[in-house]
């Protein structure tokens, strides 16, 4: 079938305003944008909520080893640091980045060595999302600087709220979508007296 014939039958088929209307390209950009905006968009935020997170858990790292530098060199104890203290201090070094500074859990105990160095997140892994308790920690909060020459093991954590939750692809690894990160140091204390 010739190019001409189909177009003498696509004529004869549709009336006028029809084939005006299949040729008018005018509000083209609009429609492209219109089913492109949504991916566009979603790209765009979990590419900033993901370098938050990354951000976040690199000072919330680098916050922990600052304030427990105060406990290897004795400050700590020299100057009878409560909890509250050593978690009022690692929220200062913060930047504002974490909301609630109350969610932070912290564990710092002495161990008899190295080896005996165990990070598991206190968090229950296998909850409901409709539990309210997912969000409780499975473990109490420690506070065991120890002295001159012992070994110390220092944990913090903290509940990261996702703001755009992905399902399996979003930011969050806990079961009620939260993201949980952590920041973990072992270290000998220098031998103060």
């Amino acid at each position: 079938m010739s190019r001409r014939l189909a177009s003498r039958i696509g004529r004869a088929l549709l009336p006028r305003r029809q084939r005006g209307f299949l040729r008018d390209e005018r509000g083209v950009t609009v429609v492209e944008f219109g089913l492109l905006a949504v991916p566009f968009f979603s790209i765009v935020g979990a590419i900033l909520e993901t370098s938050v997170v990354f951000l976040s858990g690199q000072i919330l790292d680098s916050a922990v080893q600052d304030v427990s530098r105060l406990i290897r060199t004795g400050q700590a104890q020299q100057a009878g640091m409560t909890p509250a203290q050593f978690k009022q201090d690692v929220c200062d070094r913060l930047f504002g980045l974490f909301t609630n500074c109350d969610g932070l859990h912290v564990e710092v105990q002495v161990i008899d060595n190295f080896n005996a160095a165990s990070m598991t997140p206190p968090v229950n892994w296998s909850c409901d999302e409709d539990d309210d308790g997912c969000s409780d920690w499975t473990r109490p909060e420690t506070f065991t600087p120890g002295q001159g020459s012992s070994i110390v093991a220092v944990q913090v954590y903290y509940q990261w709220p996702v703001i755009l939750p992905l399902g399996s692809l979003g930011m969050g690894n806990l079961p009620d979508g939260k993201r949980l990160m952590g920041a973990a140091t072992v270290f000998r204390n220098e031998p103060f007296t």
